[in-house]
């Protein structure tokens, strides 16, 4: 059967123009890795049928519901990074994302879908939908102007979108049906996880060797402070507790 996430392989391929606009490419020439990654892979993941119906990260509902309370963060988006995690080792077997690094981002992003007081719904849809400051060039952002995008600010600047922030382009190129039902939200954060998972995939390649790791984070946002706070985040959730 052919995949239905080819975004997950290692040979997947996108456009140049997105990868400028995600992040900065001067880090690549001058990686600083610090220590203590990439964090513990975490509880095991049960294995799950990555095809099927309904909202397949359900499968993992006994799994996060043992876990939520102790971590703090809620079953709902919980089952949505582990089945990414699981998808992306059936997918791409060399790339060892591990939960616990998306569960790291989606802390740092948007408090798991619930940033000022947005609520996560029983098939992972976020509302009311977050987003992010203006990428307008000013407090350390890039400037991203997106004309193709409807939900930009007059000016086109864009804002990330959703529980993951994804910029509007990487989401035109990334964006992925968790479902199975034809409908693909970045305000949905099955379709989130399952989406940044194959974004850090494809850029760091294998997630379980240091500089795949770091790599891949300061792909996702080209700062240390960033890549550190998800390590820190992501290590306390290998151990059991939140920070």
């Amino acid at each position: 059967m052919v995949s239905p996430r080819p975004w997950l392989r290692a040979a997947a391929v996108i456009g140049a123009t997105a990868m400028l606009l995600a992040s900065s490419c001067t880090w690549q020439l001058s990686l600083f890795i610090p220590e203590g990654v990439p964090p513990p892979a975490g509880a095991p993941v049960p294995p799950v049928d990555t095809h099927a119906s309904g909202r397949p990260a359900d499968q993992l509902r006994a799994w996060a519901e043992q876990r939520s309370a102790t971590l703090e963060i809620p079953v709902i988006a919980l089952e949505a990074y582990a089945y990414a995690a699981r998808v992306a080792e059936v997918e791409n077997p060399r790339c060892h994302i591990a939960w616990t690094t998306l569960a790291g981002i989606g802390q740092v992003e948007s408090h798991h879908g619930t940033y000022r007081g947005a609520r996560l719904a029983p098939n992972g849809d976020v509302s009311p939908p977050i987003r992010g400051v203006r990428l307008d060039g000013s407090g350390g952002t890039l400037r991203i102007v997106d004309s193709e995008e409807p939900a930009t600010d007059d000016d086109g600047v864009v804002r990330a979108m959703g529980p993951m922030q994804f910029i509007p382009e990487t989401w035109r190129l990334y964006g992925v049906d968790a479902h199975n039902d034809g409908r693909v939200s970045p305000d949905n954060i099955d379709d989130a996880a399952l989406a940044a998972a194959g974004y850090l995939c494809w850029r760091g390649k294998d997630l379980a060797t240091p500089r795949g790791w770091i790599t891949a984070l300061r792909a996702y946002n080209n700062s240390g402070v960033y890549a550190r706070a998800v390590r820190d985040w992501a290590t306390a959730y290998a151990a059991g507790h939140p920070l």
